[in-house]
């Protein structure tokens, strides 16, 4: 499909902090163009969003009264339709959250009832269960460790063996701390988060916690916003076989493909 849009953003922004400090800049501008729009199903409450050896994987909570009957699953998605190929239902005592997959396991979380699922991704069966301290928001990993996010400013590592806690990083700007840290994705070295409630994609150096790059949806996420509250920007996705990065939100009728400028 030809390029849709083409987007720059801004790097302003009211992050909650002690105010700007003289010896550091703000977050860099990341400008992105659109290559590809398809069709995503807006029953879905995007929780999670990831891509495994070519295939789409996303997971979803409960949303919104109208829709609960549509649940908390994981499934796998067909990028072209963005019908639900398989899916795993959870219990309606939870509430899902994000999902990762490593080296055949997909790892599911849930929202205030500490507790993840674990599953073949090949089977679909479920292998295993883990617990974690606080509320389950966004997952991801880099090869070697899970990410996970709760909606602080805090990033959590977890040994995926043990699920024991190897690391917490604390992400911040020029402002201070990042709070409202939401779905993950790590792509080529760097962690790339969903801000929840606003428009922003944030780009994370792992190492240190520092917010390198802010990049504003805005254009996208304006028009579903209009349409009803809650419909945030929520789900990033990285083929890295491709090279190509997806982004979509919460009852979103479209899921982008987009490339970085």
């Amino acid at each position: 499909m030809a390029i849709l849009f083409s987007f720059s953003l801004s790097c302003n922004d009211n992050d909650a902090g002690n105010g700007p400090s003289a010896m550091e800049t703000p977050p860099a501008a990341i400008s992105f163009t659109v290559v590809n729009q398809y069709p995503h199903d807006t029953l879905s409450f995007t929780q999670g969003l990831t891509f495994y050896k070519g295939k789409l994987y996303e997971s979803t909570g409960s949303g919104s009264a109208e829709r609960v009957n549509n649940g908390s699953w994981v499934g796998q998605i067909d990028l072209t339709t963005g019908k639900v190929l398989k899916k795993i239902q959870l219990d309606t005592q939870y509430f899902g959250e994000g999902i990762t997959i490593l080296n055949d396991k997909m790892y599911f979380l849930t929202w205030t009832t500490n507790i993840g699922f674990i599953y073949d991704v090949n089977t679909f069966k479920k292998t295993g269960e883990f617990n974690y301290p606080g509320e389950g928001w966004g997952l991801t990993n880099d090869g070697k460790n899970l990410i996970m996010s709760n909606g602080t400013n805090n990033l959590v590592f977890y040994e995926p063996g043990s699920m024991k806690m190897i690391n917490q990083l604390s992400v911040t700007d020029h402002n201070g701390p990042v709070g409202n840290i939401n779905e993950l994705e790590f792509i080529n070295g760097y962690i790339y988060a969903n801000q929840w409630m606003t428009s922003y994609i944030l780009k994370i150096d792992p190492a240190t916690g520092k917010v390198l790059g802010k990049m504003d949806c805005e254009s996208l996420y304006r028009p579903i916003k209009e349409e009803a509250s809650g419909n945030y920007l929520n789900g990033i996705a990285f083929n890295d076989s491709t090279q190509q990065i997806y982004i979509t939100g919460k009852l979103w009728p479209s899921l982008y493909e987009i490339r970085l400028q």
